[in-house]
């Protein structure tokens, strides 16, 4: 597992995820990428961070109109973005990085409508030299149904650029 993490990592962590929805376009190209851009403020505007431990994180999200498709469901992008910053907050906390997706597994179990409030919960799982893994659930808050389960591998490592 991953390494012991301080106070410090923990509320870098969540000031991040609580952070990443309010971004906006006056950032340089490269600090808004980097730090959640303009998709991750569309997407997950209204999200509310529930905790964040040390290797957990959780939140909670109401999903608004303009992220349903014409039958009122959550689309899936949404919901891969969801799932990856809350991951990666859970990650943060245990070393204070915001860490790089390298593969990305998404299960979809039932829909998400319009409306509906979601509950996210995001835990490491294993440490493999410098990648990690995260599991994040999205269920239905109150009933508990299972929308999707997500399973990813992310790094803090930044890819070698090619001389191609």
């Amino acid at each position: 597992m991953a390494k012991p993490a301080g106070n410090a990592q923990i509320t870098t962590a969540k000031e991040w995820l609580e952070s990443v929805h309010s971004k906006s376009n006056d950032e340089s190209m490269a600090d808004s990428l980097w730090n959640g851009g303009f998709f991750d403020a569309i997407s997950l505007a209204g999200l509310r961070v529930a905790s964040v431990e040390q290797g957990r994180a959780a939140a909670t999200f109401r999903i608004p109109a303009h992220l349903t498709d014409a039958d009122g469901n959550w689309q899936p992008g949404p919901i891969a973005t969801a799932m990856d910053d809350v991951g990666a907050a859970a990650i943060m906390s245990l070393d204070g990085r915001i860490p790089i997706s390298v593969e990305f597994d998404i299960s979809y179990f039932s829909p998400a409508k319009f409306d509906e409030e979601v509950e996210m919960a995001a835990r490491v799982i294993e440490r493999k030299g410098r990648l990690m893994a995260v599991m994040v659930e999205i269920r239905k808050k109150g009933s508990g149904e299972l929308v999707a389960v997500g399973r990813q591998w992310m790094t803090f490592s930044r890819p070698v650029k090619s001389k191609i």
